[in-house]
């Protein structure tokens, strides 16, 4: 992108705001989780949950109370889009079959499927030879023991990543980048954490967390640690290329020659999430929106935070010396005034 090429930019000057930006979110949505409570789907925390598509207008309230009145105790319905309609039923026991194994969750699923359509087709009945008004298009069922399971398997996935991130960086650079990464990574997760709850609380997203919306933090893990050492990397170069820099000043300047590849890559990615936020319905809103969100929040903690990270913990042990930003100040403005007469100096030859 040649808009971006050629940078001066003094990025680590202004990791101060961006720290203060992360806290306030990230403070945001740990207060509105302990308030609100987190929202789990069946995969975590077991229950049912049924996918309608109805051929007439659905009525919520009709809906709500004809289930009811089947048994299906604390149901919560959602309109997923005009003639589509979410049935979920937390923590439905089933007394006849147990959960424990696949062949009874089929017969849970035979059980449940007959009494939901019973209680739709006394709701919206239909006169002999008509198709039916609604259509049950997906229907799953999730035991207690299963969704604790999966909950204390997502739990252990994330921290094994985690600790493998960790192990990783410090081999390949040092400890204090290892550090650096890993602060970045919980920074990301808990940034699309935090945005996760308050947009579900405020904007009624239904943003709810289950396995899919657990693989879109894996996926931003992954992503956020891919750009974070792609600039350690670019540091680690410019260190053999430019030795003796003042290390601000390298890292500045590295960050500053990978921003093109930077931003191609995340803007790539966030029209294609986008795309899939707007188009893929209730199904897929929580895995697009919280991976949006955690790409965003990754591409610039690699630069705002992991590389800030560095810069302040060198700062600390006395590594680098605190006047040093000022020197690169003056270094950014110079090139700025460089920059600018080149422009000017190349108009008047064209001009000439």
């Amino acid at each position: 992108m040649q808009f971006f090429s050629n940078t001066h930019i003094d990025f680590l000057g202004k990791r101060k705001t961006f720290y203060v930006v992360s806290l306030v979110v990230t403070i945001a949505g740990i207060a509105a989780a302990l308030l609100r409570g987190v929202e789990l789907g069946i995969d975590f925390e077991g229950g049912v949950q049924g996918e309608i598509r109805f051929s007439v207008e659905p009525d919520i309230g009709t809906i709500r109370g004809a289930i009811t009145d089947a048994g299906f105790d604390g149901a919560e319905v959602k309109s997923g889009s005009d003639s589509d309609i979410i049935i979920r039923v937390k923590n439905q026991k089933e007394p006849e079959v147990s959960t424990t194994d696949a062949s009874a969750t089929t017969s849970v699923s035979e059980v449940l499927s007959k009494r939901l359509t019973d209680a739709l087709e006394t709701a919206y009945p239909t006169n002999k030879g008509e198709p039916k008004k609604f259509e049950i298009r997906d229907l799953r069922v999730v035991g207690p023991k299963i969704g604790k399971e999966l909950r204390n398997q997502a739990l252990w996935a994330v921290l094994a990543s985690v600790i493998a991130i960790l192990f990783y960086i410090t081999f390949r650079f040092e400890w204090v980048y290892g550090l650096a990464a890993i602060t970045a990574l919980l920074h990301d997760v808990l940034v699309a954490f935090s945005f996760t709850v308050l947009c579900n609380g405020l904007l009624g997203l239904n943003l709810e967390m289950n396995q899919a919306m657990l693989a879109a933090f894996l996926t931003v893990l992954g992503f956020s640690i891919n750009d974070t050492v792609i600039i350690f990397d670019r540091i680690r170069e410019n260190k053999t290329i430019h030795r003796g820099e003042n290390l601000l000043m390298l890292m500045n300047r590295s960050i500053n020659e990978v921003l093109p590849r930077t931003i191609n890559t995340s803007l790539t990615i966030i029209l294609v999430l986008a795309v899939l936020l707007i188009f893929s319905g209730d199904v897929l809103r929580g895995f697009a929106f919280t991976m949006l969100i955690g790409v965003i929040t990754g591409t610039y903690s690699s630069i705002y935070i992991a590389s800030s990270f560095v810069i302040d913990t060198m700062i600390r042990r006395g590594k680098l010396d605190r006047n040093a930003e000022g020197d690169f100040k003056e270094h950014v403005v110079e090139a700025r005034q460089a920059r600018k007469a080149g422009r000017v100096t190349t108009s008047a030859g064209a001009e000439a």
